[in-house]
């Protein structure tokens, strides 16, 4: 692994180049094709619809879009990729047209799925299982060399939340990373496609998830950035007690801290108000 001095900001690249990135932030928005992803606002089933969602979350400030066809919170039943390819093609074809440059993410821990997608124009697999569902994956990300988001999950969505537990989160979750990082670089994938997500709300506690938000130092020395997705998650609920749909403020919160504390991308449901946050945060940061 190549370290990296604090003050240096790593680049995320794809097989088509480097993953634009607002200067010291960057903004995924997310549009769910699913009918059960658990947050409904950021439900769209009619392709035409998420396309308006996609092209709309580009003017707000999004620079990457993830579409996400199978939902992952806890509980939720899998779906075939067969399912998954029927509810992606077509959207990001569509997207590819409306707006040829948009960057495309693709939620998904199934290999055929990750093929077909790239394959019409997908930029980055945002994948929650490091490829440990369907081993297969690896093989699809080493040929494809698409951005790569490795995600830490314990379990898998239909048991990850019955009873999580760490010795020391924070650490394991970075020596995972750098076991994962050694092997997808081994397999030839460039580490320069990959950033690393501790993956809130998979397999953890609410004391993992907010131990895990405070900062990125127990992995810094790989020099790879970090993402932070917490939009909306049940960490705001377990802590504060709120609904889904009123996790918008604790949202923006979380979002302006955890990049204080190195979380470099950030995965939201609102990407206009996120920027907003964001952009605030780094005013004062350089202060």
């Amino acid at each position: 692994m190549k370290e990296r001095t604090s003050a240096e900001q790593p680049v995320w690249n794809s097989a088509r180049g480097t993953i634009p990135c607002s200067g010291p932030y960057g903004i995924m928005g997310i549009v769910n094709l699913t009918p059960d992803s658990f947050y409904a606002q950021s439900r769209s089933q009619d392709p035409d619809e998420a396309l308006q969602r996609s092209l709309a979350m580009l003017e707000n400030g999004a620079d990457v879009i993830d579409l996400g066809a199978e939902s992952s919170r806890p509980g939720a039943a899998p779906v075939s990729p067969q399912t998954e390819i029927e509810r992606l093609l077509p959207l990001i074809g569509k997207i590819r047209k409306a707006a040829p440059s948009a960057v495309i993410s693709v939620d998904t821990y199934h290999a055929a799925t990750a093929a077909a997608v790239l394959e019409e124009g997908a930029d980055i697999i945002n994948d929650i299982s490091a490829c440990s569902f369907d081993p297969e994956l690896l093989d699809v990300v080493a040929e494809y060399k698409p951005g790569y988001v490795l995600m830490h999950c314990q379990g898998t969505p239909g048991t990850m939340q019955l009873n999580p537990s760490y010795a020391d989160v924070c650490c394991e979750v970075a020596i995972f990373f750098e076991t994962m990082m050694n092997r997808l670089v081994s397999r030839g994938l460039p580490e320069e496609n990959v950033i690393l997500d501790p993956g809130i709300g998979f397999g953890k506690t609410m004391e993992h998830n907010l131990a895990l938000m405070r900062g990125t130092k127990p992995w810094e020395h790989l020099g790879r950035p970090s993402l932070m997705a917490c939009s909306m998650k049940s960490v705001f609920g377990d802590l504060l007690g709120l609904p889904t749909e009123e996790r918008g403020t604790a949202t923006l919160v979380a979002t302006a801290l955890t990049h204080a504390a190195g979380y470099r991308w950030h995965r939201v449901h609102n990407p206009l108000e996120a920027r907003q946050s964001l952009c605030l945060a780094q005013a004062l940061l350089r202060g």
